[in-house]
């Protein structure tokens, strides 16, 4: 059992330190292998932006701080803790992580197999990014449901008691939690490619619109009038915390008020990368009027014009219905033979 937190600054937090070996070797492989891609890009004089390099191993750094630091020594022992630990792997280490674009770097650094070969990395990598499962799990519904409905299913059943009673259960559920995150800002803030994802616009409705199930789940902790995990909390011999409801409370506040930052963050980011997106869109239809032809859409569009001018140009063919009925010519009338013998006759006795 640890010493006491004591009050804020709560020093323990910094100075209590637990080696994991799942935790540790995975960050130091996924920050190695991140630095070698960049690496080699740069060799061969391709350009990678810093800040994505910077997001990535701040990402990293934070998973060591929420696995090994204070965090995980006490998030065994106390709710609140714990609830603080699972909201920087499941809210803030997948935004910075999802910005690190791994996916884009791997496809950039990875040679491409040899022509009549069996696929390589680069080719299994993307075939997974296009999959069916991919594309199924990451529609907005789905992570939505992951990210949100995990967390009441774990916390409002037996399952928290069961994960939290032993050590490998308790890095399932963080890392459960993490892969949740990284599922839904892959989704909402995503560099890497992947499945047609909604517009920005339909991005923030899909956040706006996750995000009051987080604050329902929020409340649901801090209203409780059971203890959550009870059969746990129980064994542990803790006289330092002398009321578990009121540290349960606590873990719903955290949960509440930590979840407000990477919401206004992810919004930020959401906004630029829309205003990005309408600009490149911009310069992409300013190159294809560059070049005209067949591609020019300024071209097509006076083209359109040109044929609805040339249409309404045209003479209109007049209908039958409406066309002048012709005058009959009248026929002489035929002099009968009687009355021109008759003349004939009367000219000859005189």
């Amino acid at each position: 059992m640890p010493p006491p937190l004591g009050d804020f600054p709560w020093t323990p937090l910094f100075t209590q330190w637990h080696f994991d070996p799942l935790f540790a070797f995975g960050t130091a492989a996924a920050a190695l292998s991140y630095l070698a891609g960049v690496r080699k890009l740069r060799a061969r004089g391709d350009a990678w932006p810093l800040g994505r390099t910077v997001a990535w191993l701040s990402g990293l750094a934070l998973t060591v701080f929420a696995t090994m630091s204070g965090l995980a020594v006490y998030g065994k022992v106390t709710f609140s803790v714990h609830m603080g630990q699972h909201m920087i792997l499941a809210m803030s280490v997948p935004i910075l992580l999802v910005l690190g674009a791994p996916a884009t770097l791997a496809l950039r650094a990875l040679p491409p197999a040899p022509k009549g070969e069996p696929d390589g990395p680069r080719e299994m990598l993307t075939k997974l990014l296009h999959s069916r499962y991919v594309r199924v799990v990451s529609h907005p519904v789905v992570a939505s449901a992951l990210f949100i409905g995990s967390a009441f299913a774990v916390y409002f059943t037996s399952l928290f008691e069961t994960l939290m009673s032993s050590h490998l259960g308790h890095m399932v559920m963080l890392l459960h939690f993490l892969g949740a995150g990284l599922l839904f800002f892959w989704v909402i803030i995503g560099v890497d490619p992947g499945p047609r994802r909604p517009p920005h616009l339909g991005r923030l409705f899909v956040l706006i619109l996750t995000m009051p199930f987080h604050s329902w789940f929020s409340i649901s902790l801090m209203s409780a009038t059971y203890l959550i995990g009870d059969g746990w909390w129980s064994l542990l011999d803790r006289p330092w915390v002398p009321d578990a409801l009121e540290d349960q409370y606590n873990a719903g506040a955290i949960a509440w008020a930590t979840g407000d930052i990477p919401v206004l963050v992810t919004t930020i980011v959401l906004a630029v990368q829309w205003v990005r997106s309408d600009a490149r869109e911009a310069r992409r239809v300013d190159r294809r009027i560059d070049r005209g032809g067949e591609g020019d859409p300024l071209a097509a569009y006076n083209a359109y014009l040109a044929g609805l001018h040339a249409r309404d140009r045209r003479p209109v063919p007049r209908s039958s219905a409406s066309a002048p009925t012709p005058t009959p010519t009248s026929t002489p009338t035929p002099t009968p033979a009687s009355t021109s013998t008759s003349t004939s006759t009367s000219t000859e006795e005189s």
